[in-house]
């Protein structure tokens, strides 16, 4: 069993949580013992696209988690809390309430590279604790920037069909959007880097039109080459236990691979490659590939470089 599964998490599911999920599905549905793994955190509190990885397609979580993302999120003006989500104590608040040309105003200075102070409750080590659990204790946490990429940033409004059913994360003070008005709070969609905090951005975008926010919904659209539309329902995962089709749960290992172009393998390149070993002769220009065999299944990710082709990472299928 070799592929993806990519849910719709829903709030107040952990990411480790649906892996166990995804663990005891396959078991219930007869596939015995399967290597599981995720590509890419998603907090309890937030929503959306979580790409799970099966069997072989584990060796792909390193880049799942490295590549860029995109989300939708709603700040809510007028108070800040610890957390910077919807839960935890208020620890600032503000009567300023900003208009929508205001924050538009102050949106490329957060667009392109930028340094960051993550949350204190985060899962970022600090000698060797995880902040969120220093945070907890009351112990004063010194989170250092760090430089993250946002790749773009707009106002995107706001769509309640956008979100699933149940999910009550939803503010409904979202009013003055489209007007020039005071907010009370607003949605914004961001494509950023590995490492980007959300609830990080929000309370800076917040500090920038004069007052404090937090972040009241948090949703996924996008995670590497998996979108929404690629995203089944935890109750569709649950059917795929109890005998739903294979085929409607499981995308291929090669869906995970889609922004990387695809290299054909003679039989004795293929043979070679499978052995680890280095073939001569590769007549590509430089860069990484994913070679597959004269049946079009994956075998490797290749580096190709003056004339030669390196495994990266072998697949065993």
């Amino acid at each position: 069993m070799n592929g993806w599964i990519i849910l719709d998490k829903p709030v107040g599911l952990g990411s480790t949580q649906a892996v166990g999920a995804v663990k005891r599905v396959c078991r219930e549905a007869g596939l015995g013992k399967v290597k599981v793994g995720h590509g890419g955190t998603l907090d309890p509190l937030a929503s959306g696209v979580l790409p799970i990885a099966l069997g072989e397609a584990t060796k792909l979580c390193g880049r799942m988690l490295d590549a860029s993302k995109i989300y939708d999120f709603t700040i809510a003006f007028g108070t800040e809390t610890a957390g910077l989500d919807a839960e935890g104590e208020i620890v600032a608040s503000s009567d300023v309430r900003p208009t929508l040309a205001e924050i538009e105003a102050v949106l490329p200075r957060f667009t392109g590279p930028i340094e960051q102070v993550p949350p204190a409750y985060s899962a970022i080590k600090i000698d060797g604790q995880r902040a969120y659990d220093l945070a907890r204790k009351g112990e004063a946490v010194e989170m250092k920037a760090r430089s993250v990429t946002i790749h773009s940033l707009r106002h995107a409004g706001f769509d309640p069909a956008s979100i699933p059913a149940g999910d009550d994360s939803t503010p409904d003070q979202v009013r003055g959007d489209e007007g020039e008005g005071q907010l009370t709070a607003i949605t914004l969609t961001a494509h950023v880097s590995k490492g980007t905090y959300i609830r990080s951005l929000a309370r800076d975008i917040a500090h920038a039109v004069g007052t404090v926010g937090h972040v009241t919904m948090l949703r996924r659209t996008k995670a590497g080459p998996f979108d929404l539309s690629q995203a089944i329902s935890l109750d569709k995962l649950n059917a795929f236990g109890q005998g739903a089709a294979q085929s409607e749960i499981i995308l291929p290992l090669e869906a995970g691979l889609v922004d990387i172009p695809a290299l054909n393998l003679s039989p004795e390149a293929a043979g070679a490659i499978r052995q680890g070993r280095v073939w001569t002769g590769g007549c590509t220009e430089d860069g990484l590939y994913w070679g597959r065999d004269s049946d079009m299944r994956p075998v490797a990710l290749i580096e190709a470089l003056a004339g030669t082709l390196k495994v990266v990472r072998g697949f065993n299928l």
